[in-house]
């Protein structure tokens, strides 16, 4: 790396130390955005607030080019029970530095952002490139990303930092979780009366069970139903009138959320209603001129099952950090100093190979 690179490298890793110091859990990062916000006005850069997500547009930034975001969130879980260490005392032990949210994401956030300071340094780039340390991630809050899209203006992609190992991730699983009602009619279960709405939902369970949706993500998968939770009667000589289950979907680019709903409601007899549509699938098709340069540097794409603001974002958008997401929510979390220096290197040469052939 370059003498300027690694000096960012190591005042960003040392910023993570003081992130890791403050307790940042979701709805609850104002002191973690106050540190991020200081750190960047000692290095001359204002910020703009929207709640507690964090914004910084580059100093050569220009309407009429492309932009790029790098997008990673500082809240944090709460601590799992079995952490040896303090987890809000940065440790560092054999090169692994612990902490609550080093790994998921700090990490990743701190080494988008030693990227945005080293571009920051550069004139006439062909994109621009904003950073956005949002909030709210871990409980995909109304106040985090979502906040923030309007006051970005038009992004063009989105690189978001979390722990894949700095493989790429093209594509990523949304969620839709469907409150299902199968309705009957009650009775005396010592005669013949009633109409069993637990027969019902068996039927519909069945379905959920065995259905195959006709699309197939390359890197995802089909979509996924399953059904986790079930509810029904009142007492042992009652029959049902009614009977609740959940069903957890796991849906991918194939297939918008409305699409999947439609064929749900054209098979099955309960009533079914999504608590949300927000968390969408994405997907990153191969001839993108990004995943063009991963490949041309030999960087490994896959399809992410697990969710993050990616599932918010409406433009093209990928999922790239260090850390391993083994990590995430455990305790005695860390990353290695190692992983964060690789992650920069290999961000920035990620990014000047996109650039580079962007300017051809």
């Amino acid at each position: 790396m370059s003498d300027l690179l690694t000096e960012l490298t190591a005042a960003c890793t040392g910023l993570l130390s003081e992130l890791i110091a403050v307790p940042s859990f979701s709805g609850e990062e104002q002191a973690a955005a106050a540190v991020l916000t200081d750190f960047l006005s000692s290095r001359g850069l204002a910020c703009q607030h929207i709640g507690n997500n964090v914004i910084v547009r580059q100093d050569d930034f220009h309407p009429d080019r492309p932009t790029l975001l790098l997008n990673s969130h500082l809240d944090t879980v709460r601590p799992q029970s079995g952490w040896r260490h303090d987890p809000f005392t940065p440790t560092l032990e054999d090169g692994r530095l612990y902490g609550l949210g080093s790994n998921d994401a700090g990490g990743p956030l701190v080494s988008l952002l030693a990227v945005f300071l080293y571009y920051n340094e550069k004139k006439n780039l062909p994109w621009n490139v904003i950073f956005a340390a949002t909030a709210e991630e871990e409980i995909s809050g109304e106040n985090g990303i979502t906040a923030v899209l309007a006051e970005l203006g038009q992004i063009d992609l989105a690189i978001v930092g979390e722990p894949t190992g700095m493989r790429l991730a093209i594509a990523e699983r949304g969620l839709m979780v469907l409150d299902c009602v199968a309705h009957g009619r009650s009775g005396h279960a010592a005669r013949d009366e009633g109409d069993n709405a637990i027969t019902h939902a068996l039927r519909d369970i069945e379905w959920f069970h065995n259905y195959s949706f006709a699309r197939v993500s390359p890197f995802l998968g089909p979509v996924k139903m399953t059904v986790t939770m079930i509810e029904a009667g009142t007492q042992h000589n009652v029959v049902p009138e009614r009977c609740r289950f959940v069903v957890d979907v796991r849906t991918t680019e194939a297939y918008s959320h409305e699409q999947v709903l439609e064929t749900i409601r054209r098979h099955v007899r309960s009533e079914v209603k999504p608590r949300s549509v927000r968390l969408r699938p994405s997907g990153l098709e191969e001839s993108h001129p990004f995943v063009q340069a991963a490949k041309k540097l030999g960087i490994p794409l896959f399809g992410s099952a697990t969710l993050s603001d990616q599932a918010l974002l409406p433009m093209p958008s990928v999922k790239i950090g260090p850390g391993d997401s083994a990590r995430s929510h455990t305790a005695d979390e860390y990353i290695e100093l190692e992983e964060i220096r690789e992650g920069v290197r290999l961000y920035c040469a990620l990014l000047d190979t996109f650039f580079a052939a962007d300017d051809a």
